[in-house]
């Protein structure tokens, strides 16, 4: 090894050595590492030939909606071509495949929402060059197919949309209808009752008919006893208006000779019992205010009086006892009679003449009493039986009088307000009967006027009445006619009676059948669903796609060249072994021939080549985390795994070098094929044929594909520690296979000599 450093041009093959797997994977996986997400590089025309259908009134641009679909995809590189431009490009390459979306295909689409048009599937029209590219048309098949499911589950949504709308309106048309028979029923009930009521009614007019005709022919019998007595009122209006006459003449000499006076009388009589009223009411004004305030004053001074008198007649038996009350009872009588003097005073000369003689004689008893108090008290301071009998009279007679004084001294003002309210009383009277005297003046005149009209209307009476004679006996003729027509009438109600109740019948078993109608729609009408906007979008949505796939991925694959790293790393590493050993010998020749050890001589071969393998498996991660941006859920295990398969690849193509020679690397070579045809890096193992299968778990390559998918995507480790034992495996036998080549190696012969082979 040390001496392959020396040379420029080794160690530009030892590096070679190192690059190549890298150009291998590296470059193989970067070619590949997204081809789907550059799809929208891949030229395709598209024909667009579709015309707009109109559906209800509105119209349908489905192909164009379609295109811009596939334009906002952005799928493939979209051309917009003719369908000659379109074939010629697909054959001589200048377009892999063309979408044609032919003239029907809005009409056919709104097919099934023409009653009067065959409902027909719509079509697109693809066409592919499958020799130029099989991927590409597999690739065509499923995102068109995706393409025609959207277009599908789009049209059956707006079909069964219509559908659920129409049920809907069914619905709505036979909740009306149910309402419809409900009041048809009521209607017809209120018929069959008014039917019944005019069967009743027809019954009862057939009798009222017959009753009739019976009545017009005694009418016609009463109809002359009635001219008679028409007559005969005729001739008692006459009598009567001459009656009128006569009353007419009274009112109007009635009036002129006694309302009218009594009118005038009673309204002079009035105005002048008003004028003294005013008087009466000022003087009231004036005095009642006095009488008011000295009348209690008078009183209260008069039962002071009739008080001592009262004490000074008890009390006659001791003279001095009797001489004090005497004095006190001659000034309170005094007080009390100059009081009502004060008040007579205040009164005036013009005061009512009967208020004054009350004041004025309320002041002399007052000043009688005062006299005999006096008398008394001098009497008494005399002494004697006799005179305090004399005393004690007097002094009830003084008590007497007080007392009447003090009666009478307060109702004076009352009385005299008591009269003013009485005057104005007749003031009022005399007014209403004045106005009473007027009206009935006037009324008397309205009676005059309304006895002269009286008089002439009964004279137009009579005249009427002799008309009215006259027309009762023309009356008389017409019942005759009437009663004819009365039993006519009676025949034809007969007949609408009988009719009716046939009809009546009839009414009862069409409210029969109208409730049963009614309540059939109204039962139908619950069963029919009645779906709002979105229950109707949600079920539409349901009906289009009732199937839909809930897809939950383990472990995901974010691009193309994640999932095929793992099949390009071990084969590249696989030919970097190959290559290694192409550049390097599996055995030292010279140490072949020295007395080392076979185990030392299998590893120095071997470990050189680990080296150089470890360098590949550095280059190779270094390029497809930094550059490519592959991410992976365990780097270290990738890393380790990478350098177990190199070693354990490198002790096997070691291995196969050494016991074979230069047949060797193509043994190598057919190992790196059968492992490529059943590592499983591209398809399921269970996608090939079964020798394939068979195989598979005794090579290497197909556990580091196994293992790198659960490094790299993550998933459960198990497959990489069942991997590690068995690259240990292969590595083990590996270096045993090379030390047993060691030892056979030592031994030359011809055909060592003379190989048959040379590589």
């Amino acid at each position: 090894m040390k001496g392959m450093l020396r040379s420029r041009l080794t160690r530009a093959a030892l590096a070679a050595v190192i690059v190549l797997p890298l150009l291998y994977a590296g470059l193989y996986l970067w070619s590949f590492w997204d081809p789907q997400g550059n799809l929208d590089r891949v030229p395709v025309a598209l024909v667009m030939e579709d015309r707009p259908a109109t559906v209800d009134g509105k119209t349908l641009h489905a192909g164009q909606d379609l295109a811009d679909e596939l334009r906002e995809r952005r799928t493939f590189a979209w051309h917009e071509a003719t369908p000659r431009q379109a074939a010629d490009g697909v054959a001589d390459g200048s377009y892999y495949l063309s979408l044609t979306v032919p003239a029907d295909f809005s009409a056919r689409l709104a097919s099934p929402s023409d009653d009067t048009a065959t409902p027909t599937p719509a079509q697109l029209g693809l066409r592919v060059d499958t020799g130029r590219s099989y991927i590409v048309g597999s690739i065509s098949d499923a995102v068109f197919n995706e393409v025609r499911a959207a277009a599908e589950r789009t049209a059956i949504h707006d079909y069964f949309d219509k559908v659920f709308v129409s049920i809907g309106d069914i619905h709505d048309a036979t909740t009306e209808a149910a309402d419809g028979a409900g009041k048809l029923h009521d209607g017809a009930v209120k018929a069959g009752d008014g039917v019944s009521r005019l069967n009743s009614g027809l019954g009862t007019a057939e009798n009222g008919a017959q009753q009739l005709s019976v009545g017009l022919n005694s009418a016609n019998t009463a109809t002359g006893k009635l001219r008679n007595g028409s007559a005969q009122v005729t001739g008692g209006i006459g009598k009567a208006q001459q009656a009128i006459g006569e009353l007419r003449d009274g009112l109007r000499k009635l009036r002129s000779e006694g309302t009218s006076e009594l009118r005038k009388g009673t309204r002079k009589a009035a105005d002048q019992v008003h004028t003294q009223t005013r008087a009466v009411n000022q003087l009231a004004d004036k005095y009642v205010p006095v009488l008011n305030e000295w009348g209690p004053k008078v009183a209260d001074a008069a039962e002071q009086v009739a008080d001592a008198a009262d004490r000074l007649a008890d009390g006659s038996g001791t003279s001095s006892a009797t001489g004090a009350g005497a004095t006190r009872a001659a000034g309170s009588a005094r007080e009390a009679a100059s009081q009502a003097q004060a008040a007579l005073d205040r009164l005036g000369a013009d005061a009512d003449p009967e208020v004054r003689s009350l004041l004025r004689s309320a002041a002399k008893a007052a000043e009688r009493a005062a006299e005999q108090a006096g008398s008394a008290g001098a009497g008494g301071t005399g002494g004697g039986t006799g005179g305090a009998s004399a005393l004690s009279a007097q002094a009830r007679e003084l008590a007497r009088n007080a007392r009447k004084i003090a009666a009478v001294a307060p109702q004076i003002g009352p009385k005299v307000d008591q009269v003013r309210t009485q005057v104005n009383a007749l003031d009022d009277g005399l007014a209403k009967l004045a106005a009473g005297a007027a009206t009935v003046d006037a009324s008397l005149a309205k009676a005059g006027t309304g006895a002269g009209t009286l008089y002439q209307g009964a004279a137009k009476l009579h005249d009427g009445s002799a008309q009215v004679t006259s027309g009762l006996g023309q009356l008389g003729g017409g019942l005759v006619k009437l009663s004819d027509g009365a039993s006519t009438l009676r025949t034809g109600v007969g007949r609408l009676h009988d009719g009716a109740g046939q009809v009546d019948k009839g009414m009862d078993q069409l409210a029969k059948g109208s409730k049963d109608l009614a309540g059939g729609l109204g039962e139908g009408a619950e069963k029919i669903p009645d779906y709002d906007a979105q229950q109707r979008a949600a079920r539409a949505d349901v009906m289009s796609d009732p199937v839909r796939l809930a897809k939950t991925v383990d472990n995901e694959v974010p691009n193309y060249g994640t999932g095929f790293a793992p099949f390009f790393l071990p084969l590249a590493l696989w030919v970097g072994a190959m290559i290694t050993f192409m550049v390097l010998k599996p055995l030292n020749q010279r140490r072949l021939a020295g007395t080392q050890g076979a185990v030392r001589i299998a590893l120095a071969g071997w470990l050189p080549a680990v080296a150089l393998g470890a360098a590949q498996v550095g280059v190779l991660a270094a390029v497809l985390r930094f550059a490519l941006g592959l991410e992976a859920a365990h780097w270290l295990g990738v890393i380790g795994l990478l350098l177990l398969a190199a070693a354990a690849f490198l002790a096997v193509v070691q291995a196969v070098n050494a016991l074979l020679g230069p047949p060797g690397r193509v043994v190598g070579l057919a190992l790196l094929m059968l492992q490529l045809t059943s590592a499983a890096g591209t398809y399921p193992i269970e996608t090939s044929p079964g020798f394939f299968q068979t195989i598979s778990p005794w090579l290497p390559m197909s556990w580091v594909v196994s293992a790198l998918r659960r490094l790299i995507s993550g998933g459960d480790l198990t497959v990489v520690w069942q991997a590690c034992g068995v690259l240990s495996a292969f590595l083990v036998l590996g270096l045993a296979l090379t030390t047993l080549a060691v030892e056979r190696g030592r031994v030359w012969s011809m055909k060592r000599l003379h190989p048959e082979l040379s590589l």
